[in-house]
């Protein structure tokens, strides 16, 4: 037996007490490390809980957690104060008014020595494959309580439970574990498609089809979530514990991300202002992991849920499903009218490539969730800090006519196959619309000698790439930037404007 008093009383651990006084006579059953804001079905009476507080962000949040562990029959919490620096007051006062005894936990103990010792104690008056099993999965969940990462996690569940198998996007990609890219979106097809999860399925054709066991790792949309998907009919209580295993792994490295975010917000944010000079969009390019030369691409994404009332909302959905869609390769910056991600070309080599990937991915999640409507876009190859305004507002424009389209991917190839418009147009009408648009630049030209229709088609040929075009036309970029200038006072168009470049470019092809 032990009680919570016996391991209060552990020098080395130097736990101190918080709340719950009176319960310091309980004996403890078990212990479990979860960061999960609701770990109310992964608990058990008796078990003793230790938390980093990683899911804690306002108050309301820890009375929730109190209550879930009170309902569940909970010994007592221990909390880290690693990642706030203490353990907050209403956690104390919610655990305070519960009777529900908390303990500190210093930043110099880990938690896996806690449980370590709780199971040393415990192993004595177990006995057998129970002792061994249960020993096993405290194991686990304190090496991953410890940092241990999700290649660990999967060697662990392999060797102490015999357990195998992967975690898995919505869109079929392999996060973690090993399983063949067709069998693991065959897997990803039936959790998108699942009415209720856990659930036993089959992969595999004929006679080799092997069962396999699929369970949620949290709660994000499904879109965007993640499966743990264990070979052979699993326990669903060990299912449930190393699911939530998996979500504190992931939400560990969603903390990494939100500050990469943070960056690619900043970085898409003055480059379409137009605002920041061209030393400061290179560098923070390159704190984005981009270097300045290096070629990348543009993709423009929403995820729309028709008939939906509540859940994320399209810009935010369709940035957490394109980071999957894209194997958390790239941070996509949520805005108002979409997301969008600036994505290295080093591991797919063109811009085709790129597209094509994410069209594979996107149809996986499309076919599992017929309702839900991915909408992305993809801009050309592109390169140096001044493209990405251009590329932005292609990747956007390209976005919006996958919408109108009902989901998919639509490359720049597709927005600007002018010819196929232009040819449904008849000739008087082409004529018209060229003329005026592009007469008084003529005209200017004609009594200026200025080039101004020159420098606007290489203008819309760079994508609006202000250096790019002063070179192509050997002249300085402050003359790019007066002759642009000069041709939106001539015509009334404002060439920062994705519409009025297009209108521009179609009436240089039609003239």
């Amino acid at each position: 037996m032990l009680l919570l008093r016996d391991l209060l009383a552990v020098e080395e651990l130097r736990l101190a007490l918080l709340a719950g006084a009176g319960g310091v006579d309980r004996e403890i059953g078990g212990v479990l490390v979860t960061d999960l804001p609701d770990p109310g079905r992964y608990v058990s009476a008796g078990d003793l809980v230790l938390t980093g507080l990683m899911w804690r962000r306002d108050p309301a949040d820890s009375r929730a957690f109190a209550d879930a562990l009170v309902t569940a029959g909970v010994v007592a919490l221990g909390a880290g104060d690693a990642r706030l620096g203490m353990v907050p007051d209403d956690l104390v006062a919610a655990c305070e008014e519960r009777g529900l005894p908390l303990f500190a936990v210093p930043v110099e103990v880990s938690f896996g020595a806690i449980a370590d010792l709780v199971n040393r104690r415990l192993a004595g008056a177990r006995a057998g494959d129970l002792r061994s099993v249960l020993g096993s999965r405290r194991r686990i969940v304190a090496a991953v309580a410890e940092g241990a990462g999700l290649d660990r996690l999967f060697a662990l569940m392999a060797s102490e439970l015999g357990v195998t198998g992967a975690v898995l996007s919505a869109a079929g990609s392999v996060i973690a574990g090993d399983l063949p890219e067709e069998q693991a979106v065959r897997l990803a097809g039936e959790y998108l498609r699942a009415i209720r999860l856990p659930r036993v399925v089959r992969a595999g054709t004929g006679g080799d089809a092997r069962p396999f066991t699929l369970f949620a790792v949290d709660r994000a949309h499904r879109a965007a979530g993640w499966v743990l998907a264990c070979r052979g009919e699993l326990d669903v209580e060990i299912g449930y514990e190393l699911a939530s295993c998996v979500a504190m792994e992931r939400a560990r490295m969603e903390e990494g991300r939100r500050v990469e975010r943070r960056l690619a917000e900043e970085l898409i944010g003055l480059a379409t202002s137009g605002r920041a000079d061209l030393a400061e969009l290179s560098a923070r390019l390159r704190t984005c992991g981009i270097d300045a030369a290096e070629p990348y691409a543009v993709v423009a994404a929403t995820v729309t849920r028709p008939g939906a009332a509540d859940g994320p909302d399209p810009a935010t959905l369709g940035g957490q499903v394109v980071e999957e869609v894209l194997g958390r390769r790239a941070v996509a910056a949520a805005g108002a009218d979409g997301a969008v991600a600036l994505v290295p070309l080093r591991d797919h080599g063109t811009a085709a490539a790129l597209a094509a990937e994410v069209g594979e991915r996107v149809a996986v999640i499309a076919a599992g969730l017929p309702r839900v409507r991915v909408s992305v876009g993809v801009s050309a190859g592109l390169a140096g800090a001044p493209a990405i305004r251009g590329g932005t507002e292609e990747a956007g424009y390209a976005r919006r006519m996958a919408e109108m389209r009902g989901g998919g991917v639509v490359t720049s190839d597709e927005i600007y196959t002018h010819a196929l418009l232009l040819a449904t147009v008849p000739d008087g009408v082409r004529r018209s619309f060229a003329s005026r648009l592009l007469d008084p630049l003529f005209d200017y030209d004609r009594s200026h000698q200025a080039e101004l229709v020159l420098t606007l088609g290489t203008f819309l040929d760079c994508a609006g790439s202000w250096n790019g075009c002063a070179e192509r036309l050997h002249v300085h970029v402050n003359t790019v930037r007066y002759r642009i200038r000069r041709i939106e006072e001539l015509i009334g168009k404002d060439l920062s404007s994705m519409a009025d470049r297009v209108d521009l470019f179609l009436a240089l092809r039609a003239g």
